[in-house]
């Protein structure tokens, strides 16, 4: 499939974040064309950060990278679904998955690190 195919809003495309071997979703973010055309290449998670308005590698400053194994494309071809292996956390917060609690507020998840130890100014 050629990047111009999928459907990309305002420049980007939903991106989902899924261990390869267990099946949990880890996180999702936005990808736009370079940081998809980036990680076909790499075979690492690249993305578009809407709040800081730039491209960003995962695990460029936590170390926690992500190795992508597959890329798989939705039916409407407006999502990608990232097949990974996640090294550390996936998770700003320091857990595993951004999806770390429930609807009312309990955590559920596993914390992995201690952001003010991984995100030194």
């Amino acid at each position: 499939m050629n990047l111009n195919d999928l459907k990309f809003e305002d420049g980007l495309i939903t991106a989902i974040a899924q261990d390869c071997k267990t099946g949990e979703v880890l996180m999702v973010a936005f990808m736009n064309k370079e940081a998809l055309r980036k990680t076909i290449e790499t075979k690492r998670g690249y993305y578009w950060s809407r709040s800081r308005r730039k491209l960003w590698k995962k695990g460029e400053t936590s170390g926690n990278e992500q190795i992508v194994h597959d890329i798989l494309i939705d039916c409407d071809a407006d999502a990608v679904l990232l097949k990974i292996e996640q090294i550390g956390g996936a998770c700003h917060t320091g857990y595993r998955s951004c999806f770390y609690r429930t609807i009312d507020d309990k955590i559920v998840g596993e914390k992995l690190f201690e952001p003010e130890d991984v995100y030194k100014k």
